[in-house]
């Protein structure tokens, strides 16, 4: 008997081991099938703040320096520069403050044998209007990137240099470009304008296609470069036959009955030697007023070259045409002459510059740059007055004691003739400092 009780004794301690252990066995798999769905609603919520702070964050572009906003595709690069300018000049042009702060081969007052009866002798001038905003932007479509760019500085209306020396704020470039199409305000097809030349003057030399304005134009590459067509704003700048030429003008006259656009196309290539480009362009100068209607078509071809040299580098352009006009820079050349009956009357112009940069160091380069314009003047018509030819010549030197700071002088001298053959002539000297961001 106190055997059998024995035994069944064991056998419930037995049974209510096993018992205790099942139960504690469910209790530690319902535990860890808790933690793992707490975990899993841990990494849900947590992959859930990182898209939600992800979405909201500031990231990098596609543009190098670029950024893009929370929640965009579009990359956004902020760009320019804030330049001060410091001029001194043999002689004064007049009242027109932009005349001082850059060569405007224009304004420079002619005279008998050079010496203008209204000069003044010296003038000092600092200015920091070259300064220059600008904003680009990429973003991609199912045609490709879609940019833009946007870009101004302050040679807009002149300010009151007595109390705040403020200037206006004006448009440079406003353009886009989807595919092979650009649209809006950028420089001149016919001119390509990597061949520009490093100056410390805004102004730059005499011989340049200088200009910047609205257009719709198509790129398309090849083999060893591009070709591109445009066609452009038009407008007409005339010398009209006896008419007074207005202090500091060209051109008296402004036509506003233009009626095609200007026309051009551009084949630019690269070899081992440089790079070159050649320009054809077509314009219909109009002039329509109760005293002259009239129009011809005209043309002018432009040519650059950039050729490495070492280091170094050699720029040279050359234009020639009857339609240069005011794509000659500072629209130096009228467009179009009427003469006394009142008949547009074109002129063969021709203008170039030739450029050489020497970097005597990493961070120290000089350029010197010769320019030259000159124009026929057509019969049937006193034009005494207006522009008949300009030499000028640029030497420079550049210092960068950091990356996006240049630190720059330049000497400049320029030469005005008109067609009764007074002229004037203007000796410069500036200093500029340069911070790009």
């Amino acid at each position: 008997m106190t055997t059998t009780k024995h035994q069944a004794l064991m056998a419930l301690a037995v049974s209510l081991t096993c018992a205790s252990a099942v139960a504690r066995a469910d209790t530690l798999s319902d535990l860890k099938e808790q933690t793992e769905t707490l975990q899993r609603k841990v990494t849900e919520l947590e992959n859930a703040r990182q898209k939600a702070a992800s979405n909201n964050a500031v990231t990098g572009g596609s543009i190098p320096g670029s950024f893009k906003l929370p929640g965009s595709d579009t990359s956004i690069k902020l760009g320019g520069y804030v330049k001060l300018d410091a001029i001194y000049s043999n002689i004064t042009q007049g009242v027109d403050a932009v005349a001082n702060q850059q060569t405007v081969d224009s304004a420079i007052p002619v005279g008998p044998n050079g010496s203008p009866s209204d000069n003044k002798k010296g003038q000092l001038t600092f200015h920091a209007r070259q300064t220059r905003l600008n904003l680009a932007t990429s973003t991609p479509t199912e045609y490709g990137d879609l940019t833009t760019f946007i870009e101004g500085d302050f040679f807009g209306t002149d300010g009151n240099e007595s109390v705040t020396n403020s200037n206006g704020f004006r448009l440079r470039h406003a353009y886009g470009v989807l595919g092979r199409v650009l649209a809006g305000q950028y420089w001149t097809n016919f001119f390509d304008e990597n061949a520009y030349v490093e100056t410390v003057d805004f102004g730059g030399p005499v011989g340049e296609i200088f200009i910047r304005q609205a257009q719709v134009r198509w790129t398309q590459p090849f083999a060893a470069g591009e070709w591109s067509a445009s066609l452009e704003n038009p407008e007409s700048l005339f010398a009209i036959s006896g008419s007074p030429v207005p202090a500091g003008s060209a051109t008296p006259f402004r036509s506003d009955r233009d009626h095609y656009p200007d026309v051009t196309g551009r084949a630019k290539w690269k070899n081992e030697v440089g790079t070159f480009n050649a320009a054809l362009m077509a314009r219909n100068i109009r002039i329509d007023t109760p005293a002259a209607a009239d129009a011809k078509w005209g043309g002018a071809i432009s040519l650059t070259a950039v050729v490495p040299v070492g280091k170094d580098d050699f720029r040279a352009d050359f234009n020639a045409g009857n339609a240069i006009g005011r794509y000659q820079l500072s629209g130096f050349f009228p467009d179009g002459y009427v003469d006394a009956a009142g008949k547009v009357q074109l002129a063969q112009a021709r203008s170039a510059y030739a450029a050489y940069r020497h970097f005597w160091s990493p961070r120290l380069r000089s350029s010197l740059i010769l320019g030259a314009s000159d124009t026929d003047t057509p019969d049937g018509g006193t034009f005494n007055g207006f522009n008949k030819s300009a030499r000028s010549a640029h030497l420079n030197l550049i210092f960068s004691p950091m990356p996006r700071v240049n630190l720059g002088m330049e000497l400049i001298g320029e030469k005005r003739t008109v067609v009764d053959g007074d002229y004037g002539v203007l000796r410069r000297i500036q200093f500029a400092a340069q911070y790009l961001f």
